[in-house]
């Protein structure tokens, strides 16, 4: 987690926009829980307490989760939490997947980066609602973030809400952000190992997408050797393989995004 990686988040919640936070999420109160002290590696905290307080930023993070998913599921909402390292291609398959469904469901997107709002202004030249949120140092989203940018956002009942995530295989593995999937995208170009050398990423996902396969002719990419990883490491993981570029394979994630979707409407039903 982040006190091991230090990365010093400074939760800043600088969303790119001006806005009043006035929805009913009122549990989120700008109590930025002490990850600057779990970042620091300030001298003279033992490793126990630096133990505690990551634990604590982990307590802290999923009573906000939980916050989150009691509002998606009182909504009917499906919310997907995507994950990836950078260059997966996980905003291009965002652009295409909401080009596919944006005439049939209610779609809106909360873009995660360092820096800049490019991600979220390709989003909204789809024609969806998407808000950007600058972690700065940080390298992942909170709960916390989450529940504010709703307050914005105002996703709509039985809609689909996307979370891309920072571009980063660690942190964000443990941080819940009260989605219902974590989806892990992991391009062709990386390598099959990357299941092994990052489990609790894979351990974590509910779906993993293997990316841009229409570049497998032209690499040394052993694509069952992967999936085998990414099964010893979470036997319960479904795989999905596709071009976001192409559309090969697209089908597929569609269909399963509308019958995920469909089980929310149920449950909120």
């Amino acid at each position: 987690m982040c006190g091991v990686c230090g990365c010093g988040e400074g939760h800043s919640h600088s969303h790119d926009h001006d806005h009043e936070h006035s929805h009913d999420h009122d549990h989120h109160d700008h109590d930025h829980h002490d990850h600057d002290a779990a970042h620091s590696h300030a001298p003279g905290l033992s490793p126990k307490r630096m133990v505690q307080i990551e634990q604590d930023i982990l307590a802290k993070n999923n009573r906000y989760a939980a916050e989150n998913r009691r509002y998606f599921g009182e909504r009917g909402m499906l919310v997907l939490n995507l994950v990836s390292s950078p260059g997966s291609g996980k905003t291009t398959l965002l652009t295409e997947t909401i080009a596919r469904l944006k005439d049939d469901l209610d779609i809106s997107v909360i873009e995660g980066d360092q820096q800049t709002a490019r991600d979220a202004e390709r989003i909204r030249a789809t024609g969806v609602p998407a808000l950007q949120i600058n972690t700065g140092k940080g390298c992942h989203l909170d709960a916390h973030r989450v529940g504010h940018a709703l307050e914005t956002l105002q996703p709509k009942d039985h809609s689909l809400l996307f979370i891309e995530n920072v571009g980063n295989l660690v942190c964000p593995s443990a941080f819940d952000l009260g989605e219902a999937h974590k989806v892990v995208i992991l391009s062709v170009t990386e390598g099959e190992d990357k299941p092994i050398k990052y489990p609790d990423m894979f351990h974590a996902a509910d779906l993993m997408i293997l990316n841009k396969t229409d570049l497998l002719p032209y690499l040394d990419f052993d694509s069952e050797q992967c999936i085998q990883y990414a099964k010893q490491v979470n036997p319960r993981i479904k795989i999905l393989s596709l071009s976001a570029k192409t559309g090969e394979g697209m089908d597929g994630w569609l269909r399963w995004l509308k019958a995920e979707l469909e089980l929310q409407r149920i449950d909120y039903a």
